[in-house]
């Protein structure tokens, strides 16, 4: 049985962003949230939470690190310490808080565009300066039938930010909007740069659970034993499950720095996990995995189908299958949409995008699009965009 739910259906019962901020006949493609139903063990916990009456302050068990702990064990051969586990309210918190113990005002934070809008926000929040090094794009015309990464970093942009003063990288792994998962190499590299120039790498794994079967996710701090003395990682249960507005987030260390990192954060930072949101992360750590091979059949049958219709549906598009996530990164530079092309498909074509521009100047004439749907709605989608580029090219 499928894991998702027809769009139009959500339309009528769910009051989130995705399905309120546009009006019903647009189909909301823009943010990364799926059209997915809970893993049964995840509603059956949220459930019976509610119904105890268990809604009050999150408490301070082990049971969270604990089953994240045992899922990264099984899921990459990562030994985690739940010792050197701490809980929030989402990554975004996460990141801002870990960066505010690692810089000091006005430093600067490298980030690697184009890469996920609130990086940027992140940065300032914490009281930084962005210092942005651009991924190296890859060579040629992209082949959507290629899932091999393209995308890398550019280290030695890194060593010369480095070499300039910067002392942190803030480093999405898997990289969003790309679906690129870093190698273990590249991640190796980076880390000896850091170690080499004393910085710190704080690394955004949100969407790790969602790596596709033909790709190997390397957390950061498995990567090489200097990785595990200069970086924290940051990851979530929402993504991968679903479970955006419960509220829960996991800090990740590796190291006794790590350790002083957390404990130097305010108290509140921890207080501010939300109940549901732990409690429904224990059941998606421990006990979700069927739920989620499932979702990642559909995910990867819906990616491939974007490779095999694109081009039809949009001559000139550019797309490579990412190799983690529900997200497609589409270059429309060659199709009469300019520099934003979401701005205008919103009207055009009823399908709101994600604005390549957000993620960066690399992000011109590029949209991000959200495949975490049902074969319909990805089918309509595809028709619609088809549709609107007709009437420019037919005119």
């Amino acid at each position: 049985m499928s894991v998702m739910v027809s769009v139009f259906d959500a339309h009528r019962t769910r009051t989130s962003e995705k399905y309120t901020a546009y009006p019903p006949d647009v189909l909301p493609m823009f943010v990364a949230e799926m059209d997915s139903m809970l893993a049964e063990p995840v509603r059956d916990a949220l459930v019976r939470a509610v119904t105890d009456g268990d809604t009050g302050y999150v408490g301070h068990g082990r049971a969270l690190p604990e089953a994240f702990a045992d899922f990264a064990e099984s899921s990459w051969g990562w030994h985690v310490d739940p010792d050197l586990v701490r809980t929030t309210t989402d990554v975004s918190v996460a990141a801002v808080e870990t960066l505010r113990r690692v810089i000091e005002p006005g430093d600067q934070v490298v980030i690697m565009p184009p890469v996920y809008p609130p990086f940027w926000e992140y940065v300032t929040e914490a009281g930084g300066s962005v210092t942005e090094v651009p991924l190296l794009a890859p060579a040629g015309e992209p082949d959507p039938f290629d899932t091999t990464a393209g995308w890398r970093m550019d280290l030695d942009g890194i060593a010369r930010a480095f070499a300039d003063g910067a002392r942190t990288v803030l480093l999405c792994n898997p990289h969003n909007p790309l679906g690129l998962v870093h190698d273990r190499s590249s991640l190796e590299s980076l880390a000896e740069l850091a170690a080499e120039w004393d910085a710190v790498v704080v690394s955004d794994e949100i969407h790790a659970p969602l790596v596709h079967a033909d790709t190997a996710f390397t957390p950061f701090l498995d990567s090489c034993p200097e990785a595990a003395g200069v970086g924290v990682a940051l990851t979530s249960a929402s993504k991968a499950w679903n479970l955006a507005g419960t509220k829960c987030a996991l800090l990740v260390g590796a190291s006794d720095r790590a350790r002083s990192w957390f404990d130097g954060m305010p108290r509140e930072v921890v207080e501010r996990t939300g109940i549901l949101g732990y409690t429904a992360s224990v059941a998606a750590f421990s006990e979700g995995g069927p739920w989620l091979a499932s979702l990642l059949t559909e995910l990867a049958a819906n990616r491939r189908t974007l490779a095999e219709r694109l081009g039809d549906m949009l001559p000139g598009a550019g797309y490579r299958q990412p190799q983690a996530s529900y997200l497609a990164w589409l270059d429309l530079r060659a199709l009469p949409w300019g520099d934003d092309p979401a701005a205008l498909l919103v009207d055009e074509a009823k399908v709101a995008l994600g604005s390549g521009p957000d993620f960066g100047r690399q992000g011109t004439g590029f949209v991000r699009l959200n495949f975490g749907c049902s074969a319909e709605t990805l089918d309509e989608a595809l028709s619609r965009l088809h549709t609107a580029y007709s009437r420019h090219t037919d005119g």
